[in-house]
């Protein structure tokens, strides 16, 4: 044990952070975990935050200003200058500001995974710790799912489903599109509900479906407003962290050091550290201790929509009507796709129509690149914490990625215009995408469109990359030990090797899971 008593520094209480930390303190590890948010219980959230739809807290900024990091910013596309970027700050992280979506990705990525030098990551290995941490309500009996788990799992019923989402629904299956009605089966394909982590209608966080029922542990410290700074370390092994408390600076020791700060902040935490890209930590006059890819594999989910004027019967009755229920996952026919590399969504309100009221009356269809070859980056501008990092994602810069996103689009409309859509629309689509039916057959203008407005999903990921310790591209081995150090993990979405074909959400909580039992 460590000389100050803990066993292990859990940084970042978040997706993966609250569930490494809740069951490693349950295992008797003493733990302590480390915030830059506020730590509060899960009644002290407020109610908006529980909404089920997730836009109702994230457009009013007064809701995000303790929720989400503030100053954050990302450019999406090289075409497009950056814009505010939601992370989720607090108990929870963004499992507390998401879309409530437990959606797994399907058990080929992480065939995959095993098959680039993760070893223990393939679909035998992750299955039972998906099964683990969920209470699946409808189909917790069957063999890959899981009962009485911390997180719950919902279906919206189709009777209580928005008119989008029945449109999207009635127009894929005319498009021929199968339908599976438990989108987490193995191998499931075509229009499903979808899952998600909310219980009587209100959003469950990792806050709630971690710690609180851990508190008690006395194994289990939690201090929140702890912004870390970097590692501290003894020769090649990390003993602690170097930390900033309001106008206080001070050094937490351990055994071991787990960073689940996030894509974005755990990159960040080790080029602080000296770990990361040398050129890029000279620059900066930062001691190089590992020249290591930190950073530099950013991916995340291009995202891009039809608008739907809808007619008055059709309209959301309430900001709290859930903005989504049903996707459609499919397989491209393009020949760098991969098995359920596409995925269209159901908006039955987007951020517009919560931000300007003239358009109150508008839905989506939305349209993910699930699987995606372009990869971004990380980056410091300076060594200060308190100073964001600078975030480039660099979507649709591999030509793979626009080919797709081109034909998905296309696919999207040709729904859109439907006559399946026709009942719940106001006036013809073309009226409310009129710059994208003009680019529609002219592949230079459609991906200039393509990289002038695409969004991201929120799911970055791979910027501390898991793989074999040989490969140039790795960061962390197979047991998210960083290369070069010792006692030093990195547990989140940032070992990811590629974004996963689905939200990083429920995947990144089965990183937690599966590393409580593997840390030391």
């Amino acid at each position: 044990m460590a000389e100050h008593g803990w066993d292990l520094i859990v940084v970042g209480a978040g997706s993966a952070g609250t569930a490494l930390a809740a069951r490693s303190a349950a295992q008797g590890k003493r733990v302590l975990l480390l915030e830059a948010g506020s730590d509060y219980r899960s009644a002290e959230l407020p109610d908006v935050w529980r909404s089920p739809n997730p836009w109702r807290a994230l457009s009013d900024p007064i809701a995000c200003e303790a929720y989400v990091w503030q100053g954050l910013n990302a450019s999406r596309t090289d075409k497009q200058d950056p814009a505010p970027f939601w992370r989720g700050r607090g108990m929870g992280g963004c499992s507390t500001i998401n879309g409530q979506i437990a959606i797994r990705p399907p058990m080929e990525d992480f065939d995959d995974w095993a098959r680039t030098g993760c070893k223990g990551w393939s679909r035998e290995d992750v299955l039972p710790y998906f099964a683990r941490l969920e209470d699946d309500e409808m189909f917790g009996e069957m063999p890959y799912h899981g009962r009485g788990g911390p997180i719950p799992i919902h279906r919206t019923p189709k009777e209580a489903w928005g008119s989008v989402d029945g449109a999207l629904y009635r127009a894929a299956l005319a498009a021929g599109h199968g339908w599976a009605e438990d989108v987490n089966a193995p191998g499931a394909v075509g229009v499903s509900p979808y899952p998600i982590n909310s219980r009587d209608g209100r959003r469950v966080s990792t806050n709630d479906a971690y710690l609180e029922p851990a508190r008690d542990l006395n194994t289990l410290t939690i201090r929140g407003d702890v912004l870390v700074d970097r590692i501290v370390f003894d020769e090649d092994r990390a003993v602690g962290v170097q930390v900033l408390s309001g106008d206080r600076s001070d050094v937490h020791h351990a055994d071991r050091i787990a960073l689940c700060a996030g894509s974005i902040h755990s990159p960040a935490i080790l080029l602080r550290s000296g770990i990361g890209p040398a050129a890029h930590l000279e620059d900066l006059g930062i001691d190089v201790r590992c020249d290591l890819p930190v950073g530099r594999g950013l991916q995340d989910h291009p995202l891009n929509f039809v608008r739907i004027p809808l007619n008055k019967q059709s309209m959301v009755n309430t900001v709290d009507d859930r903005h989504t229920n049903v996707c459609v996952r499919y397989t491209s026919d393009d020949p760098a796709g991969q098995f359920l590399d596409m995925m269209l969504v159901a908006g039955n309100q987007t951020v517009l129509a919560m931000e300007i009221p003239d358009l109150s009356g508008m839905g989506s269809f939305g349209l993910w690149l699930d699987q995606v070859y372009s990869r971004g980056s990380v980056t410091l501008t300076s060594s200060n914490p308190t100073v964001q990092p600078q975030v480039h994602e660099r979507m649709l810069s591999d030509e793979r990625d626009l080919s797709r996103m081109r034909s998905g689009i296309r696919h999207l409309v040709d729904l859109a215009c439907h006559d399946e859509v026709e009942p719940i629309r106001q006036y013809s689509v073309d009226r409310l995408n009129e710059r994208l039916f003009g680019v529609l057959d002219n592949d230079d203008e459609l991906d200039k469109f393509l990289l002038e407005t695409s969004m991201d999903a929120q799911h970055a990921t791979s910027t501390c990359r898991m793989g074999d310790p040989a490969e140039s591209t790795t960061v962390v081995d197979s047991d998210c030990r960083v290369l070069g150090v010792e006692a030093l993990h990195v547990v989140d979405a940032s070992i990811f090797p590629t974004v996963p074909r689905a939200n990083t959400h429920l995947a990144a909580v089965m990183v937690g899971e599966l590393m409580a039992d593997r840390i030391d």
